[in-house]
């Protein structure tokens, strides 16, 4: 029986790259749906390489991106990003990609799904559908199509791309009934999460982009500037970070117990660890000084160490250093120009955040980042038929 085959684009955004869908070619019904996505990725997959399918075995390639045209007034296009678990039939729709995020825009046009310009820059109003937030993607534009090649360089990538900006607008959770929710779920910016097995020990916990968990290195025992190597392979170490993980996950109100954390949202909240700037070598072999950076900050994806940073969690990580009292706030040495710049494994990215006091609470108005994209291959996916 022959296989079934879906229009798609495979494509890199930031130092991410997943599988895009115009949402009209799969399922109507999310089962269905999801179903089919879980086949073209790969999952689940017990050796963890995805081999039968377009995943590569990280979380940073085992994503998935639907797109549409908005019926919005205020958007342009719509789009919803699912994590595809690695070795679990699970996709994640509880949070957005930032860094997928870049190619949403280049993707529509591609797709002619909104109208640009043919030279100069098309500025898009993107509607984030996981979380009901807007972004703004300005996209440079060459005879008559999206500039992918350029100067641009991202640490984390290999090569120059063209730079894709993003405006994350108001990307703070809105506060829901009940007095819950909101950018500081718990109403405070600082919080002890009691482990089991372990001490309590001090978070920030943050929804801004993505839920989110800052808390100092030395508190698990780390320095800051770890890499890769250095933590993915404690299986000790990962174990507590999880128990963490979704302790503030149920401290956040985003599950009733831990477990289902574990088992149900892999991809959000997300975690991470951050400590004063120090110089460290990068992944790439390159040499990272202090006075190139503001801070540390590692995050962990879907289990392991991320190699570089994924782009929701840069932007909590860049509003939680705007406001006094948070975890990030402590050991962050801000730049004059009101961007930080992190050391992460990778190397570095600058970021930052407008934020504001509006009575008794904080508000981010917007996070700008700089990030870049381009197409990997064109064409169709498939699928064996049922």
């Amino acid at each position: 029986m022959a296989q079934r085959r879906i229009p798609a684009l495979y494509m890199r955004g930031g130092t991410s790259k997943g599988v895009f869908f115009v949402d009209k070619d799969l399922p109507a019904s999310p089962v269905e749906r999801d179903r089919w996505l879980l086949r073209v990725i790969g999952s689940p997959d017990p050796y963890g390489k995805q081999i039968d399918g377009m995943g590569a075995g990280t979380s940073s390639t085992s994503k998935v991106v639907l797109v549409a045209k908005s019926a919005r007034t205020d958007a342009d296009v719509d789009f919803l990003f699912g994590a595809v678990a690695v070795d679990r039939p699970v996709i994640d729709w509880s949070g957005n990609c930032g860094n997928l995020s870049a190619a949403v825009g280049p993707f529509a046009i591609h797709r002619g799904l909104v109208d640009a310009p043919a030279t100069g820059a098309a500025v898009l109003r993107l509607w984030q559908a996981n979380i009901g937030k807007r972004i703004v993607a300005t996209i440079p534009m060459q005879d008559g199509g999206v500039q992918e090649d350029g100067h641009f360089m991202l640490d984390g990538v290999a090569f120059p791309a063209a730079e894709v900006r993003l405006e994350f607008l108001d990307p703070g959770a809105d506060d829901a009934p009940g007095g819950r929710g909101g950018l500081f779920p718990t109403g405070r910016v600082l919080d002890r999460l009691a482990v089991p097995g372990s001490a309590p020990l001090e978070a920030t916990l943050i929804d801004s982009g993505i839920p989110m968990i800052f808390v100092e290195a030395g508190a698990f025992g780390l320095r800051g500037d770890e890499s890769q190597a250095d933590v993915s392979g404690n299986v000790d170490l990962l174990a507590r970070v999880e128990a963490v993980r979704a302790q503030g996950a149920v401290a956040m109100g985003l599950v009733e117990r831990a477990g289902d954390a574990t088992a149900r949202r892999p991809h959000s909240p997300k975690i991470a660890f951050v400590a004063p700037p120090s110089g460290y070598v990068a992944s790439d072999g390159r040499r990272i000084d202090p006075g190139q950076i503001d801070l540390l900050a590692r995050a962990f994806s879907m289990g392991p160490l991320h190699h570089a940073i994924p782009g929701t969690a840069a932007v909590a990580l860049a509003t939680a250093a705007a406001i006094p009292g948070t975890i990030v706030h402590r050991v962050v040495r801000p730049g004059a120009d009101g961007m930080i710049r992190l050391g992460h494994p990778s190397g570095t990215l600058a970021i930052g955040a407008t934020v504001a006091r509006d009575g008794e609470r904080w508000v981010v108005t917007r996070v700008v980042v700089s990030r870049s994209a381009r197409r990997l291959m064109e064409g169709w996916v498939f699928l064996p038929q049922d």
